[in-house]
């Protein structure tokens, strides 16, 4: 069965543009003119990957975005716009988006960024031999499983979005030494600009909040003026 997208832009030529490409490598697309529709949509059955356009009228892309992410923590979600600022990548890297593509891009990188994501959300294609093993890392009570894509804490298992899965994947892989936001950044999603760190810090307040929430034990600990480290903090 082909993995189902969302596609919310208000230009029709984008859509029909996009949903082309997609059509073309296998994908299952339905398109919407507008952020209300799209989010109706969702309400009734959640596809595997949203693509939302910023500017579009009634409920925008980030308001999308951001009431999508509050409902679903692990629905893919890439946003496309007009707006290439750092602010703008940052504030919807920040809402909860797996990805930001600025316009005008060739659909082929859009694709390309498609599957990547899925992949990362471990729902397209067939996993590898070294998908399948039953590798774990292990931080104090905390569990990750990249193959499956499931982490846990003190047992209990934790909802995580595919970037904050990598991102605390990252951090433990790398548990003897503090990484920087420039590494992350670059690792996770390509970006080099200085401007853009925010968009760690932000991830890393989403994360603290779920692993406390989890019972804690766990955290990321900021290291002033450069990065993050994983960390195990005394629980009451």
């Amino acid at each position: 069965m082909s993995e189902r997208i969302y596609l919310a832009d208000d230009d029709e030529n984008i859509r029909e543009l996009i949903a082309a490409f997609l059509s073309q490598e296998g994908f299952e697309v339905q398109s919407f003119d507008n952020g209300a529709s799209l989010m109706e949509a969702c309400g009734k059955s959640i596809p595997d990957l949203v693509i939302l356009d910023v500017m579009m009228p009634g409920v925008d892309g980030l308001t999308a975005c951001s009431t999508l992410r509050r409902d679903h923590t692990d629905l893919p979600i890439i946003i496309v716009s007009a707006k290439d600022s750092p602010y703008d990548r940052v504030t919807g890297l920040t809402l909860g988006s797996d990805d930001y593509l600025v316009k005008p891009f060739l659909p082929i990188e859009l694709v390309a960024r498609v599957k990547a994501i899925l992949r990362r959300a471990h729902k397209h294609g067939f996993p590898s031999a070294a998908e399948l093993a039953p590798r774990k890392l292990s931080f104090g009570t905390l569990e990750l499983f990249p193959g499956r894509r499931d982490a846990l804490l003190r047992g209990s298992p934790i909802s995580l979005t595919p970037t904050e899965f990598d991102f605390l994947t990252y951090l433990v892989e790398r548990q003897d030494r503090a990484v920087s936001r420039e590494e992350l950044l670059k690792a996770l999603w390509g970006i080099n600009w200085q401007a853009d760190t925010r968009a760690a810090d932000d991830l890393v307040k989403r994360l603290r909040r779920k692993l406390r929430d989890a019972g804690g034990g766990v955290s990321v600990e900021t290291v002033w003026g450069f990065g993050f480290r994983i960390a195990a903090e005394e629980c009451e």
